[in-house]
């Protein structure tokens, strides 16, 4: 089975061309992308774009997050990470290390650090 199918095996969706496309997009990138880096890569209106986006969120197959530049970020829902995000030059980072937050009471989805970069720093 094709790692899109596998994606979407367990999910509400039908696999049409354009929620392939953004899919493949997304499966193929090593970092999040927003919008406009997705766009290039696609051939679609950027309401059907948001339409399918939102589906995917629905059933749980991409996460996506803000970032500094009020630009929304997408990824392949995989193993949860935090990231790492540039206040000077906006570049995000995965971060794959553990690291160990816990609030009582809080269910913690999503950990975003913001600092700056070492090819900011120089």
């Amino acid at each position: 089975m094709d790692k899109i199918k596998e994606l979407i095996e367990d999910t509400n969706i039908k696999l049409t061309s354009s929620r392939k496309e953004i899919l493949e997009v997304l499966s193929n990138s090593s970092k999040p992308l927003c919008y406009e880096e997705i766009k290039i890569s696609i051939n679609m209106d950027k309401a059907t774009f948001y339409r399918n986006i939102s589906k995917f969120e629905e059933e749980n197959v991409i996460d996506s997050f803000e970032s500094n530049d009020k630009k929304r970020y997408f990824e392949i829902k995989k193993v949860k990470h935090a990231h790492f995000i540039c206040t000077n030059c906006s570049k995000i980072e995965c971060i794959h290390e553990k690291l160990n937050f816990k609030l009582i009471n809080h269910k913690i989805e999503n950990i975003i650090i913001k600092g700056i970069c070492p090819n900011c720093l120089l």
